[in-house]
């Protein structure tokens, strides 16, 4: 099924383009992996769960450094 799906990294990312989140729409939700691991496990989230995150990121949340 991964294979099939329209996986993106983000914009910010081309510096590093395989040291990353990858996603892929999944209708309701995302699907989310490493970029590092293509073959290893895939993580779905609805899309208030995505949505949450993405605002947390924003917001300084978590600790990016």
């Amino acid at each position: 099924m991964t294979e099939r799906m329209q996986w993106r990294t983000s914009s910010y990312s081309t510096d590093h383009p395989n040291n990353c989140v990858e996603v892929a729409a999944l209708g309701v939700g995302v699907a989310a992996r490493d970029s590092r691991d293509r073959a290893g496990g895939v993580l779905g989230f609805s899309g208030a769960q995505w949505a949450s995150f993405v605002d947390d990121v924003k917001g300084g949340v978590y600790d990016l450094a």
